[in-house]
């Protein structure tokens, strides 16, 4: 099979939509597949692309230093959709390269289907717009109900959105590489530089540093701990706009920056306590990451937390709200060497059988169904889809 991915984020560029559709392209291809990726042309990248790769225009994304949005390609897309046909697409993301990939699928009666990757209605209230979050879960909404399908990562999310007049909404899990996360990893002159010996501790954030993590309440949870155990030490691991004023708000705190791969992988296997404050994730994959690696986590209820985390068995699922549950946690596990080994062993084993292979093997799936539809060359009415996988089917 022929198949399209079209994203505006992908490595070297860090975040959870990039390796997440990064890992998505890798699954097809080792399964045999031909996939052409279309993305913006990153800051300071040659001209030459891979021959897998179609670059577009890009422009720097506000207020996210070092990522770009694909601005409107829909004519030159279709040129080369038309030369270089693909059985099916995927879009990734809602900027202007997705909206342009779509009205292109559509004129050329391509099956597609899109990722629900970020919610940006939730960003609104993040940012301080919240009078705006309906405006932008209409707009979501309209994206994703011009293809024939959407992809969520959690059944929470599935519920949500279908809740929220989303058609087809498929259920795609996630998974982990174990063999990368893996507590083997542990490096004990890491926290020696950390300055943690054995029987220390070591509360670790790993992710984008920027308001819509939450992370004022991440820094109170850990002052808590801190009460007790004046020897911890909190290292941040990533980068974003609010680095500066809690780098300079907290000149204790350990800042490591972005880390990748297996130096990612020791980051993580060397903490002991995984504090992820967030409201906003769609999913969070470092919550699996960390306890792939071992280490319990403390997280709000909900996204990956929801889908695999059991409260007091892998490390802390908090009601969303309850700030002053997640401190108490924090303060209870990070105090007992005893739980925190057990919930070690027990997260490590929650996770063992997400195998990448097998999303591979259901997004292979779920693109086939699609391609084996009759194609739709006629733009449908603006809201409306064609029909595609049945609203409540999992792909799992």
């Amino acid at each position: 099979m022929r198949y399209a991915i079209v994203t505006e984020t992908y490595p070297p560029e860090v975040n959870g939509v990039a390796l997440t559709v990064q890992g998505l392209e890798q699954g097809l291809r080792s399964r045999g597949h031909e996939v052409s990726l279309v993305r913006p042309r990153q800051a300071n990248e040659g001209a030459t692309a891979s021959p897998h790769e179609f670059l577009v225009r890009g422009a720097p994304l506000p207020r996210y230093p070092g990522l770009r949005l694909g601005l409107p390609a829909a004519r030159k897309l279709v040129a080369h959709w038309q030369e270089k046909r693909p059985d099916a697409i995927y879009v990734a993301t809602e900027g202007p390269l997705g909206w342009s990939a779509l009205r292109a699928a559509r004129r050329l009666g391509i099956p597609t289907s899109t990722g629900f990757h970020t919610r940006f209605d939730e960003y609104m209230r993040d940012y301080g717009a919240a009078f705006l979050a309906q405006t932008a879960l209409r707009w979501m909404r309209r994206f994703h109900n011009g293809a024939d399908a959407t992809l969520v990562p959690t059944r929470e999310l599935q519920q949500f959105l279908q809740e929220n007049g989303f058609n087809d909404v498929v259920l795609l899990p996630r998974a982990v590489d174990t063999r990368l996360f893996d507590p083997a990893r542990r490096d004990p002159a890491l926290r020696a530089q950390w300055g943690v010996d054995d029987g220390g501790i070591a509360a670790i954030y790993v992710g984008r540093i920027a308001p819509e993590k939450n992370l004022d309440l991440a820094v109170r949870a850990f002052r808590e701990l801190q009460k007790s155990r004046p020897d911890a030490r909190f290292v941040w691991v990533g980068d974003g706009p609010a680095r500066a004023r809690l780098q300079q708000d907290n000149p204790d705190f350990i800042f490591c920056g972005i880390q990748r791969d297996e130096t990612l992988a020791r980051y993580f296997a060397s903490g002991d306590l995984f504090v992820f404050p967030s409201h906003s994730e769609t999913f969070g994959n470092v919550t699996l990451e960390a306890m792939a690696s071992g280490v319990p986590t403390i997280a709000f209820d909900y996204g990956a937390a929801r889908e695999h985390l059991r409260d007091g068995v892998h490390g802390a699922a908090i009601a969303d709200g309850d700030d002053a549950g997640f401190v108490r946690a924090v303060v209870r596990i990070g105090n007992d060497l005893a739980l925190r080994a057990a919930m070690s062993d027990a997260g490590r084993a929650a996770i063992a059988d997400l195998r990448p292979e097998q999303v591979a093997a259901d997004f292979d799936e779920l693109l086939q169904h699609l391609a084996n539809r009759c194609p739709q060359p006629v733009s449908p009415p603006a809201g409306t889809k064609g029909s595609g996988p049945q609203p409540n089917r999992e792909v799992a």
